[in-house]
């Protein structure tokens, strides 16, 4: 009966130690990342957890990259506070919904806009041969990092977060971003193939223009 007991006793003590092993804790970074992996300590200026992807590796993440720790027990650890010192104009939860924003706008929004029209701008350009042809898709790139960013209620992950100024200019940044990166693959691909289209078609190019129609060699 004892060693019944005491076997009882071991498998309950065995099962909760690999229950808490397989936990995992949320890693909320700056940049509005979450890495979901077992927080292994918070020591010497970095926060080290265990990378589940790679076999006994580590992941590190400096303090200043870090937001905070939602730890699987319920517990929370926050390494972001207000510090106008180094410009870190905002409050704790201020920048807690400008991280919600950023996560948001890196999961829905798209920018598919960008990458079609700067490639299709990188194309015409590129086909014309012109020595300055890259300066049309790349100027668009810049362009798309000024003008406004209307956010769509679909990406929202909650529908209060909207009344936040914090939130809204974590989704600008990160959406801006996001249009930016687009725009320079889509400029790039698209000066790629219209410079090869110039090399092989350039020859059925029209020479001048006269009287109303195109005058070929």
């Amino acid at each position: 009966m004892i060693r019944k007991l005491l076997a009882l006793i071991f498998f309950i003590t065995f099962c909760s130690v690999r229950s808490y092993a397989q936990q995992k804790d949320t890693i909320i970074l700056m940049n509005g990342n979450l890495v979901v992996e077992k927080v292994i300590d918070t020591l010497l200026g970095s926060v080290s957890a265990w990378d589940s992807k790679r076999v006994n590796k580590k992941l590190h993440y400096e303090y200043d990259d870090v937001y905070g720790i939602f730890y699987a027990d319920g517990n929370k650890k926050y390494f972001y506070s207000q510090d106008t010192a180094r410009f870190m104009w905002f409050t704790r939860d201020e920048m807690g919904y400008f991280v919600k924003g950023e996560r948001d706008a890196r999961k829905g929004f798209k920018a598919h806009g960008s990458l079609i029209t700067s490639g299709l701008i990188g194309f015409v350009s590129g086909a014309s041969g012109a020595f300055f042809a890259p300066i049309a898709p790349y100027g668009f790139m810049a362009i798309t990092g000024a003008t406004k960013v209307k956010i769509r209620h679909s990406t929202i992950s909650n529908p209060a977060y909207i009344d936040s100024d914090a939130y809204i200019l974590g989704y600008e940044r990160t959406a801006r971003y996001k249009r930016k990166i687009r725009s320079l693959l889509g400029g790039t691909v698209g000066l790629a193939l219209g410079y090869t289209f110039y090399a092989l078609f350039n020859n059925s190019y029209p020479t001048d223009y006269q009287n109303g129609k195109f005058i070929y060699k």
